[in-house]
């Protein structure tokens, strides 16, 4: 039996699923519509991808980090309920991810969902998750970094909400360093902006110095005055903005280049679960009642 578009995109309608994998399942099933549906839930695709508009605000954070602790990647993968991001297979599946992330050695996301996993392409077994859990999966985000020093994570373990990767170099760096400099970064609320104060640009400089000058308590003031009142505040708070001019958690007392002893930061990234994703407002409700009409 032959088929066109208007079967595929009937398919498509159908089970949600992408175009391609709707015309696979046609072509396996001679065009028949029924048995084409038949072949996506074998494959456990079916229904999954009508979850895929669904808000996953929740999951965790994994880490992958190679032998030689010179590259590491850190990945978010959410889910819809923390009930699901505290399921030890839901924590696996992620630091599976994370692996395959690492050893694609890339940060796009793209090339990382294409992966091989376990035989298919990374995308179709998130489907296929999807379709076993019965809410959205979903890689939203990863880093990769990789040096010629150390690079090491942090993950905090409540949960596994927050994570960090830094990477250092020069002599001095070791993985007791990267370790807790990766700490370090996860407990910055707000994190830093940058490494050091030599990446801040003079234009991010000049939008700090004007919002500073025009503030009321510095009206009526000459202007030398002005200039040096200014210039201590905008040292102060570029220094709150620089990872390696903030006080270090482990001793406040301590700046953090002054713990890192000349250990050079090259690259330092924080992921938090869910940062920036507007949550649904729970509705136990309409949860019951959609459940009900799915049975």
């Amino acid at each position: 039996m032959s088929f066109g578009a208007k079967d595929v995109a009937e398919l498509r309608a159908m089970t949600g699923v992408g175009m391609m994998k709707c015309k696979e399942a046609l072509t396996e099933s001679n065009g028949n519509i029924e048995e084409a549906v038949n072949y996506l839930r074998k494959k456990g695709i079916a229904g999954a991808a009508k979850k895929i508009g669904n808000i996953a605000a929740e999951g965790i954070i994994a880490v992958a980090i190679a032998d030689d602790k010179k590259s590491a990647t850190l990945i978010e993968l959410n889910c819809q309920t923390d009930f699901v991001a505290k399921n030890d297979d839901f924590i696996n599946f992620a630091k599976k991810i994370a692996k395959i992330a690492l050893d694609t050695k890339s940060n796009n996301l793209e090339e990382v969902l294409a992966a091989n996993f376990e035989g298919k392409p990374l995308s179709e077994t998130i489907l296929e998750q999807i379709s076993k859990i019965g809410e959205k999966i979903e890689l939203r985000r990863l880093a990769y970094l990789k040096t010629d020093g150390v690079v090491a994570p942090y993950i905090h373990p409540v949960g596994y909400k927050i994570g960090a990767l830094v990477a250092l170099s020069a002599a001095a760096a070791t993985e007791d360093k990267a370790l807790d400099l990766a700490m370090h970064v996860a407990a910055s609320n707000p994190a830093p902006e940058f490494k050091t104060r030599a990446d801040i640009s003079a234009e991010v400089v000049a939008a700090e110095k004007n919002i500073e000058m025009q503030k009321d308590d510095l009206k009526g003031k000459p202007d030398e005055i002005k200039e040096k009142i200014v210039e201590g505040r905008i040292s102060k708070l570029l220094a709150v903005k620089t990872l390696d001019e903030q006080p270090f958690i482990k001793n406040p007392d301590q700046k953090v280049k002054d713990y890192l002893g000349g250990a050079i930061i090259e690259a330092f990234v924080l992921l938090k679960v869910g940062e920036g994703i507007q949550k649904k407002e729970d509705n136990f409700a309409d949860e019951v009642a959609s459940m009900m009409a799915g049975s």
